[in-house]
């Protein structure tokens, strides 16, 4: 049965967790001017790595990525696979204890920050313990019930817009390239396709709606980005570490009765959020298993849960989240170029194998 619905709310959701929360920041501290070209070369980037991807997982109908690597040697399967697992495994401690953080200074100050982390792993541990399938259906709720709501706090944070800010038009160094901040950005799209290269033997969905996923995804990250510059001015916006949270702050609307929107846009982002946690841990626990068959992957998926709460309570401060961040772009770059590359050109060799088989 074609799941593509579930699959590109998936993809949607997790895509705007990162867009409103982390990416704004990092563009905006990037570049003083231009913000678009910056923003235009990471989507070609990541469109033209998300399609070689697809690509080369089509030729290996029925078959994961793990099963594409091992079928061409151990090798293989620890040169891509070990790198992904730690990559994978830092991602989930950065976006648990970053978010953490940010629910601690909006609205529950007063609760521990463990608390906080505890609950968001346990909930997204839960969701993956149920397997694949479970963590699609429960995208397409959250979507049902979130998406409205993301849809309205984008459409009244326009409120306060001056779009001269739009100008200067053109960043003609293209200096953000040399800008640590900028290389973050693509945290922003290196985790979120990978789970297309795991729910192959699983699902089944149409390459192209992703695609048009994607189109229809981009529109947001200009207005994550200009929004806030559009409001604050560049000057002031690169000052915050989440521009498009803090914009939200600004807003104020008489005939509502909530006097705080930054609560919706926070609750939205963190329920997106968690299931991308809950993603990250089922794609561990189907390598681990692959690793070893005997151990079942609800065992994993528990063990990787808690590996991640201790690894998110050994950091004390943003200083150190910003480190961690920074240390794992090398891996990032890695997962975001080298495995869709990878999956693609093993794709073409096997392709060929099989002519010259038929030859």
């Amino acid at each position: 049965m074609d799941k593509s619905l579930h699959v590109i709310l998936m993809y949607g959701l997790t895509q705007l967790g990162f867009i409103f929360f982390f990416y704004s920041g990092d563009i905006i501290a990037s570049t003083t001017e231009g913000h678009w070209l910056a923003i235009v070369i990471g989507l070609v980037l990541n469109w033209v790595m998300v399609w070689l991807y697809m690509k080369g997982l089509g030729y290996f109908p029925k078959q994961d990525m793990i099963s594409i690597y091992a079928s061409v040697g151990k090798w293989a399967a620890l040169l891509f696979l070990l790198p992904l697992v730690f990559f994978l495994f830092i991602t989930n401690i950065i976006t648990i204890r970053a978010f953490s953080e940010v629910i601690t200074l909006v609205f529950l100050a007063n609760t521990p920050l463990w608390a906080i982390m505890a609950l968001i792993i346990t909930i997204s541990g839960y969701i993956a313990l149920n397997g694949v399938e479970s963590i699609l259906r429960t995208g397409v709720l959250l979507a049902i019930l979130f998406l409205p709501v993301i849809l309205f706090t984008i459409c009244i944070s326009f409120q306060n817009v001056d779009f001269r800010y739009f100008f200067p038009i053109m960043d003609e160094k293209f200096s953000f390239l040399a800008k640590p901040p900028y290389w973050h950005s693509f945290s922003a799209f290196a985790g979120s396709f990978l789970f297309l290269g795991f729910i192959q033997p699983y699902v089944t969905y149409r390459p192209k709606n992703v695609l048009f996923t994607m189109a229809a995804l981009v529109p947001f990250y200009f207005i994550a980005v200009y929004v806030p510059l559009f409001t604050f001015g560049q000057a002031t916006a690169s000052t915050f570490k989440f521009p498009f949270i803090v914009l939200m702050s600004t807003i104020h609307i008489n005939w509502l009765m909530f006097d705080r929107i930054t609560m919706f846009l926070l609750l939205c982002l963190v329920t997106f959020t968690m299931l991308f946690i809950s993603m990250v841990l089922w794609k561990l626990s189907q390598i681990l298993h692959r690793c070893l068959p005997k151990v079942k992957p609800s065992y994993f998926v528990i063990t990787i849960a808690a590996a991640n709460f201790i690894g998110c309570l050994f950091i004390t401060n943003w200083e150190e989240i910003q480190s961690l961040i920074m240390w794992n772009t090398m891996l990032r770059f890695f997962v975001l170029v080298g495995i869709p590359c990878s999956i693609w050109l093993l794709g073409i060799r096997a392709k060929r194998m099989i002519k010259d088989e038929g030859a």
